[in-house]
């Protein structure tokens, strides 16, 4: 899994921005690959810790390719673009989602522009979300794959980092990249790794030893295990019927699963 820093693209020191401040309750959402189901986490997650009387906003970080939005059938009159334009402000494109009880801030689709923003309109971004945070128990954010900068930038901005993976060999790769382009960029970053999708409790656990051994080997770090997410069928059928789990299926083993971390998350604070 080890990588050079040329392969990485890593962001020199020098340029790393400092000026952000860790955003208060904010919880980061990232995964380093696509199609391990992070979308759906962020989701469930921002549902469960409403279950458990937090007050959440669910922001879709995923700048130019969104689908929060569409998982859960929502047409959301503005968006994230309307602010990176200067149209309006977060506070003004808050979306309440009635049926899980917690907020949406949604993302733009198929604008290249809010995916290439500068450091200085993300760090912008960044102090309005920790301006945000003071109105909220819990910020999750939604991150993009892969490890583009505006996935760094804002990642370094939360409390704590939740890196979502399954036992592809590819995610596992990509997960470990990620990690490591932010343990280099924030040293103090805070990670925790969940696994989805995993075909029993011990096969997760398997995949996570994977994981925190090449973190171990080559970084010198083992970030906690998180919690692990089951493989359940009716996550597809949720999503398909663009509802949440708890919604659709509350006793299923993916819903409890992901409660379970909730749980966790609270318990640690």
């Amino acid at each position: 899994m080890e990588q050079n820093a040329e392969e990485l693209k890593i962001m020199p020191r020098g340029q790393m921005p400092h000026r952000l401040r860790k955003g208060q309750n904010m919880i980061a959402v990232a995964s380093g690959k696509g199609g391990v189901g992070k979308t759906w986490f962020s989701i469930t997650l921002a549902h469960s810790l409403s279950i458990l009387k937090q007050k959440v906003l669910l922001f879709d970080g995923d700048l130019g390719l969104a689908n929060i939005d569409i998982q859960l059938g929502l047409l959301a009159k503005n968006d994230i673009g309307s602010v990176v334009s200067g149209t309006m402000t977060l506070n003004q494109v808050i979306h309440h989602y009635e049926k899980g009880h917690f907020d949406i801030i949604a993302g733009r689709s198929g604008s290249a522009g809010l995916a290439s923003m500068p450091i200085g309109r993300l760090q912008l971004l960044g102090e309005d979300l920790n301006v945000l945070a003071s109105s909220y128990n819990k910020i999750i954010l939604d991150m993009g794959a892969g490890v583009e900068k505006p996935v760094r930038i804002l990642s370094g901005l939360a409390e704590k980092i939740i890196v979502v993976c399954t036992d592809e060999p590819t995610s596992l790769t990509d997960a470990y990249a990620f990690i490591k382009i932010m343990t280099m960029q924030y040293t103090k970053c805070d990670i925790n790794i969940v696994v989805n999708q995993a075909n029993s409790l011990r096969e997760g656990q398997r995949t996570y030893d994977t994981l925190v051994k090449a973190c171990n080997n080559f970084l010198k770090i083992n970030p906690p295990l998180l919690g692990i997410v089951r493989r359940d069928t009716r996550v597809r059928d949720a999503i398909r019927n663009q509802s949440t789990i708890f919604n659709r299926y509350p006793t299923s083993e993916a819903a409890e699963d992901v409660y379970a971390i909730a749980k966790r998350l609270l318990q640690n604070d």
